[in-house]
């Protein structure tokens, strides 16, 4: 530093002032690297924090222990409520696999009848007196029949397999016909109808 010092001298490229600086920005690097004192109102929370006081303390645990206790009840209440439900349900559509496994046979019997000839007498009033008591059977288990005829298309209840073209303005979006029965368990759809729409 003192041979550099001494060549920009002679040379008369430095200034007293340049000099000065770097003194000065020495001197200010010294000071930044000394520690700095601590600021006495930096202390840690846990100091400025207030002892509590052992009543404040057993009331902070029972207010956590009764909201913990409300929360448990709540919790409860609601898994009691639910499988009451649930065993209602149960109870109410508890034959509902059954019921869907004896609905081709009523469709059979429905196909029977219909195609059974005028010429068959007692045999077809015979298998109609079945027919109907069959159906007033599910009908006591809570099966009913969706009705389809001059109905409005309706997706909770009916499912289109064809479109009917051209059959004008007031059929649009009617059920035209009925291809397989659908039904219902206590307001419960276990088969929906499927149906011929108009377009």
């Amino acid at each position: 530093m003192d041979e550099e010092k001494k060549i920009e001298i002679e040379d008369g490229n430095i200034t007293e002032e340049t000099v000065e600086t770097e003194t000065a920005a020495q001197e200010t690097a010294s000071e930044d690297t000394r520690e700095k004192p601590e600021d006495p109102q930096e202390t840690p929370a846990e100091e400025q924090e207030e002892e509590k006081t052992p009543l404040e303390k057993a009331q902070e645990e029972i207010e956590q222990l009764k909201d913990q206790y409300l929360r448990a009840r709540a919790e409860f209440e609601n898994y009691r409520k639910r499988t009451i439900k649930e065993k209602a349900e149960l109870i109410l559509n508890g034959g509902e696999k059954t019921i869907i496994a004896i609905l081709p046979v009523l469709d059979d019997f429905e196909r029977a009848l219909s195609a059974a000839s005028d010429d068959a007498g007692t045999a077809k009033e015979g298998m109609e007196l079945i027919f109907h008591k069959f159906v007033k059977i599910l009908e006591g288990l809570g099966v009913k029949k969706i009705e389809t005829q001059d109905k409005p298309f309706d997706v909770d209840f009916h499912e289109a397999i064809a479109m009917v073209p051209g059959m004008g303005d007031d059929k649009k979006g009617m059920v035209i016909d009925c291809v397989q029965t659908g039904y219902m368990l206590n307001d419960k759809v276990i088969r929906h109808a499927k149906v011929a729409v108009g377009q």
